[in-house]
């Protein structure tokens, strides 16, 4: 009895009830009494839960003998996957321009009108073509500067018309001034505390625009030493009682993330990074993607690796939920803060 009450509140189950488009590529469904196999939104008869099966792939669903489904196509691209495509035209077009692109001009370079552009590129990348085109240069002033090329020349070549409309923005995209930038954050005051969770060792760090790092580990002294490396000249200066209070919010949230958690973020990464950061935040307390599904979702299919860079990049635990992301047979990978955490983390959302 048990085991049949399992199998009636399969969340994957529930979407094919709900013929939910969202659960489209995220599984397949087949059906072993016709042989076929569908997408969760089929309009097709609804089948018995008994003669159901579930796939994360269509090539899964087809090396076990089934058959695509002639009405819903499961094999071929859906309208969200189609429209990813072409958003994910737009960034390589935006990533090569120069100067910032009109947004008109966009769009009709990708054969759609301004506004379904803006919210077809909002639903897929979590940003608008203009916060996007700014990420991208904010990267490419990162490398620049990293590069050791002076200031000025290195506004430029980031693809700013002048200095002073990059100064106008310069402490949003780089977290600070680009000569403090320059010297790894010389000047600039990150506040910091150690302390315990459910998970062992855990840091909080905060910048003045809002938490900039959360690292676990099994001792505090190398969760200092990283932050140390990431901001070699920056003033670190432990927390004092507010800030020991924000500490306690943010391990609250670490041991029970479905709590949430309201607090200013100070995120600093690439375009693809922030496209692949808010896919990670998208997915919910308890669900799982694979890194092939996330690449899908922000229009880059070929980009699994990349994704998993991204993934490893990432210095919020658990408030950008790497530990979400699972290879594509369902089993675990790796991850930042160690294989055991994410396993705890999703067995506590599970839970």
């Amino acid at each position: 009895m048990a085991q049949d009450q399992n199998i009636a509140f399969d969340p994957r189950w529930q979407a094919v009830l709900d013929r939910d488009p969202a659960a489209d590529g995220r599984f397949f469904y087949a059906v072993r009494t016709t042989g076929v196999y569908c997408r969760p939104s089929c309009p097709s008869r609804q089948a018995k839960r008994a003669n159901v099966e579930f796939f994360p792939t269509a090539q899964g669903a087809e090396a076990a003998g089934y058959r695509p489904c002639l009405r819903c196509h499961p094999n071929a691209a859906t309208p969200a996957q189609a429209n990813a495509a072409l958003i994910a035209e737009a960034c390589r077009i935006i990533e090569a321009a120069d100067t910032p692109l009109d947004g008109a001009a966009l769009a009709a370079r990708i054969g759609l009108s301004r506004f379904h552009f803006q919210r077809q590129f909002k639903a897929v990348t979590g940003m608008t073509p203009r916060t996007y085109a700014a990420a991208h240069r904010a990267g490419r002033m990162r490398r620049e500067l990293s590069g050791n090329a002076s200031v000025t020349g290195a506004i430029y070549d980031a693809g700013f018309n002048s200095s002073s409309r990059f100064y106008a923005q310069s402490d949003a995209i780089l977290g600070m001034s680009p000569s403090e930038y320059r010297k790894g954050g010389a000047d600039v005051e990150i506040r910091f505390a150690l302390a315990q969770c459910a998970l062992g060792a855990i840091l909080v760090a905060a910048s003045d625009k809002g938490v900039c790092a959360i690292s676990l580990g099994d001792r505090p002294e190398p969760l200092l030493t990283e932050l140390q490396d990431m901001f070699p000249n920056a003033r670190l200066i432990g927390g004092d009682t507010p800030f020991e209070a924000m500490v306690a919010r943010v391990i609250g949230f670490v041991e029970a993330p479905q709590t949430g958690l309201d607090l200013p973020l100070d995120i600093r990464g690439t375009a693809f990074q922030q496209r692949v950061w808010q896919a990670l935040r998208d997915i919910a307390p308890g669900e799982t993607a694979s890194y092939a599904q996330i690449a899908a979702r922000i229009g880059a299919p070929s980009a699994t690796r990349a994704v998993a860079g991204a993934c490893a990049a990432n210095k919020l635990a658990v408030v950008i939920p790497c530990h979400r992301v699972v290879r594509t047979d369902g089993a675990l990978s790796g991850y930042r803060w160690g294989i055991e955490r994410k396993r705890e983390l999703l067995q506590r959302e599970a839970g």
